[in-house]
């Protein structure tokens, strides 16, 4: 018998080509775009080996768990690293940056990551790639969890290392990521003699065999069906249009955070700014003596389906996620989450307004 997930004819280079072009205009850029085959960690990890060394000095921000993620890796490589943390329940700023630059001139380095789903924050990219650019570093963005939701410009903002995955907002496959990469950072990589090659990391390899010979043979055997998974996200976003997707992201964010606060209860949105709040997920704080751990178990218990998760680590105990995004980007969901979290709160003796909360995301749906 024939199946029509196993019984495939090979992927072709052409093919594999054809996808990388699409999310390149995706990203709007005319950098290189190398689709790695592997979650999105793949290209994280493998941009900063290509590029960092004992010779670097990195400014890396955490405004989430991910940014302590690259700060190891870093120091992992033999960069000098200069932490710049900010409360997780806000944004890093251009003017923090640039300060930065004033106490530690040397830094030829920044790692930021633009939207952190695990806190809800978003950071203003566009900005701070206007204070990286004066000072000539190298910036290193992890767009994983913003692309789709929010615009994402790497040559626009003057990104030179810019790793999307579609597993998000894109509501596309896990399985395969991708990475713009400048000029400038495969000339870094290229003279980084610590930079990985013949590995599975390695970015090099992808540009000497692959980019340079003119896309005509691959590597290695392509994860196939995640590259097929990961056209036919593409495509349907092509579709929709990519501002139509991201209002919607948008949407749901907004509807949550009223939601949140209409519902009562003690609930509260997490990032207390809405203009520092990702649109890929919103983040809520639980009433003091709520577990949010708890509160999850209690929602997800009348739904498995929904979206929601309590905040990872340290944040299991305050931090309530709900994940928004790709195909949960929409006005039932939000509304769904909201009523589960609703009859928990209730469950624990807590006043809560269903109706209001209701009333409070349809009037907040744009």
């Amino acid at each position: 018998m024939t199946h029509p997930f196993l019984d495939l004819a090979p992927l072709s280079a052409a093919r594999f080509a054809s996808i990388e072009d699409r999310v390149a205009r995706l990203l709007d850029t005319r950098q290189d775009v190398v689709i790695m085959q592997g979650e999105a960690l793949l290209p994280l990890e493998g941009a900063i080996r290509g590029t960092a060394g004992p010779g670097t000095t990195a400014l890396n921000v955490i405004t989430g768990p991910y940014g302590q993620t690259f700060g190891d890796w870093l120091r992992d490589c033999g960069a000098t690293v200069i932490d710049l943390a900010v409360p997780f329940h806000t944004a890093v700023t251009a003017a923090q940056i640039r300060e930065a630059f004033a106490e530690h001139p040397g830094i030829d380095f920044v790692s930021l990551v633009h939207a952190e789903a695990a806190t809800g924050n978003t950071n203003p990219v566009a900005e701070i790639g206007e204070v990286v650019r004066e000072h000539g570093a190298l910036f290193y963005l992890d767009a994983v969890a913003s692309i789709g939701a929010e615009p994402v410009l790497p040559d626009a903002w003057g990104v030179d290392l810019c790793v999307i995955g579609a597993q998000k907002a894109m509501g596309g496959p896990a399985g395969v990521s991708a990475v713009s990469v400048s000029e400038r950072a495969w000339a870094r990589m290229a003279a980084n003699p610590k930079a990985p090659r013949r590995s599975y990391l390695s970015l090099l390899d992808w540009k000497e065999r692959w980019v340079d010979g003119g896309r005509k043979a691959l590597l290695h055997a392509p994860a196939q069906l995640e590259m097929l998974a990961l056209e036919a996200c593409v495509e349907r976003i092509e579709a929709a249009g990519a501002e139509t997707v991201m209002a919607r992201h948008a949407s749901a964010a907004a509807a949550t955070r009223a939601g949140a606060v209409a519902l009562g209860g003690g609930l509260e949105p997490y990032v207390r700014d809405a203009a520092e709040a990702a649109p890929v997920a919103t983040t809520l704080r639980t009433p003091p003596g709520v577990l949010a751990s708890e509160l999850v178990a209690r929602a997800l218990a009348s739904d498995a389906t929904l979206p929601l998760a309590a905040g990872g680590g340290a944040l299991a105990g305050r931090m309530i996620r709900v994940n928004h995004y790709g195909g949960d980007a929409t006005v039932g969901v939000v509304q769904a989450c909201l009523a589960a979290l609703g009859a928990a709160l209730a469950e624990k003796g807590l006043a809560v307004d269903l109706e209001g909360a209701r009333r409070a995301v349809e009037n907040a749906w744009r």
